[in-house]
């Protein structure tokens, strides 16, 4: 039986046009870099954004400087809260209707993200989703001290909401790393949707249970593990 559903943010249950990514690429070519959106969504999708940025210097310019790397994440927080300041964004097509048909069902909704719980908490602000209304808890990367694809920020969730049995947890992301984070903490169910970073061939590469293309496919996948 289903307890708990845990949803990435960006790409899975918001949609913001890769808003994220986008930043991300900015503040790295801003340092003289010349990457492309691609490389910033293979090497950063779902991480921490220390550790996107991390990977995709490491990756893409042979680069481990660490300070460089704290400079382009602090200039990036600055370049996301402006832009999700000034654009438009919306919950993901059917979020909200999923939302209410798992509180119908007593499935707890949290959301987890890559994202530091400041930049998290604006968003849902932005969205006007209200926590006991649209979702019952949020477990973000500064949260906890292993991030994706580690499984802490799951174990977190299923910790402050008494669930002892992983088999009963759900993840469902839009990156290898949320499939991959969902499977390190045992869920009973990892999902990848191609709503957001990766491909679906991207996303088969992770082996995941389910691959989506719509919130509300969920659905009949919880309905068949009753």
């Amino acid at each position: 039986m289903i307890k708990m559903i845990v949803f990435d943010m960006a790409g899975t249950t918001v949609d913001e046009d890769n808003i994220v990514y986008k930043t991300l690429q900015s503040a790295i070519n801003e340092k003289g870099f010349d990457l492309d959106l691609a490389k910033v969504l293979e090497q950063g999708a779902g991480k921490e954004k220390l550790q996107a940025i991390k990977s995709i210097l490491k990756t893409y310019a042979q680069n481990e400087d660490e300070n460089l790397a704290k400079d382009i994440y602090d200039r990036f927080l600055v370049l996301l809260k402006d832009a999700y300041t000034t654009m438009d964004v919306f919950p993901q097509a059917n979020a909200v209707d999923l939302f209410q048909s798992l509180k119908q069902k007593n499935i707890l909704v949290v959301l987890n993200t890559g994202y530091n719980q400041e930049t998290a908490t604006f968003l849902i602000k932005k969205l006007g989703w209200e926590k006991g209304t649209h979702f019952d808890g949020l477990i973000t990367a500064t949260d906890v001290q292993q991030n994706r694809p580690e499984p802490d920020m799951i174990l977190l969730a299923m910790e402050k909401f008494n669930i002892a049995n992983a088999s009963e947890v759900v993840k469902v992301g839009d990156s290898t790393i949320d499939i991959a984070e969902g499977q390190n903490a045992g869920c009973g169910i990892s999902i990848g949707i191609t709503t957001g970073a990766h491909t679906y061939d991207q996303l088969l590469t992770a082996n995941p249970d389910y691959i989506i293309d719509d919130l509300l496919d969920l659905l009949p996948i919880i309905e068949m593990r009753k």
